[in-house]
């Protein structure tokens, strides 16, 4: 008996959607169940401690403490300060280096764009490991150079957001450079040579022209910033350790470390794991929406 088309097309996609539907469940959709399952229960010891540990349902009782922890609201304020210096800066300089590039202005453009991504290319602990090399006074020729001595105190306690976020310029703006010049290369040459005739100059060609119609590339890079910074760890967790202003719970990621292998507090981890994905959510959709709207505008 013959299989009809519709069905072996059907069986195919199946086919081909099994190994990603299989792995995903397996490291996404798995870790959520059993965190969402964590997230309802604390661990109380009776007596003195020596009766052993209890876990006790406490429903919505761990995120409610989470949010009503003075630590974590404070990380909280931190990772928005974080977003609201580091998406911009980090957008725009992208931004502004990849139209320079696409200018013709730049000499060896190949060569500067390699340049420019090999930070990119580094792993993110090894670069947070090389910048504490070089905030910290008496180690770091930087440092020596601006003859700060080794009793002075590092640039990380000093500054400790501004130095995160200059690490993570470091790493991510190349990987952003290289996202917007492909995106310059697929704007219509014939759109940029009838405004070449109209009389506009270079400046204006970059930044009324080429710009507004690589807007889709420059939103889905800001989404995709936005939600790492909100997942800010690896590089307070490195620079912790030259930053007296940087604490265990300076990010909300940083906050459930410290609950889960600090203070073996596994429910109030859990639940603070998912608020901060259930955060990360909100505002992708948020900034989505505001993206979607602005270019059909």
């Amino acid at each position: 008996m013959a299989i009809p088309m519709r069905q072996r097309q059907l069986r195919g996609a199946v086919l081909f959607l099994s190994p990603f539907l299989i792995l995903f469940s397996l490291v996404t959709l798995a870790p959520l169940c059993y965190a969402a399952w964590l997230s309802l229960f604390s661990e109380q010891s009776s007596g003195l401690g020596l009766g052993g540990v209890e876990k006790q349902f406490t429903g919505i009782g761990n995120y409610s403490r989470v949010l009503g922890d003075a630590e974590f609201l404070h990380g909280s304020l931190t990772i928005a300060a974080y977003v609201a210096i580091y998406v911009p800066v980090l957008t725009l300089s992208a931004l502004a280096v990849a139209l320079l590039l696409d200018s013709g202005l730049a000499a060896a453009r190949r060569v500067t764009q390699v340049i420019v991504f090999i930070p990119h290319a580094v792993p993110g602990l090894v670069a947070a490991l090389i910048w504490l090399y070089l905030y910290t006074p008496g180690l770091s020729p930087v440092t020596d150079w601006l003859g700060q001595s080794s009793d002075t105190a590092s640039v990380a306690s000093t500054h400790p957001l501004l130095s995160v976020v200059n690490v993570a310029m470091w790493e991510w703006l190349g990987y952003n450079v290289v996202i917007f010049y492909a995106a310059l290369q697929a704007v219509p040459q014939e759109v940029l040579e009838a405004a070449t005739l109209d009389g506009v100059n270079r400046l204006q060609l970059a930044v009324r022209i080429k710009a507004p119609l690589i807007r889709p590339a420059v939103a889905m890079a800001a989404l995709f910033t936005v939600i790492g910074g909100i997942q800010l760890f690896n590089e307070p967790k490195i620079l912790l350790q030259a930053s007296s202003s940087i604490t265990r719970t300076w990010t909300p990621n940083l906050y459930t470390q410290d609950a889960a292998f600090n203070r073996n507090d596994y429910g109030t981890a859990a639940a603070a794991s998912l608020l901060i994905a259930g955060f990360a959510a909100v505002l992708s959709f948020v900034v989505t929406r505001l993206a979607n709207r602005r270019s059909t505008a």
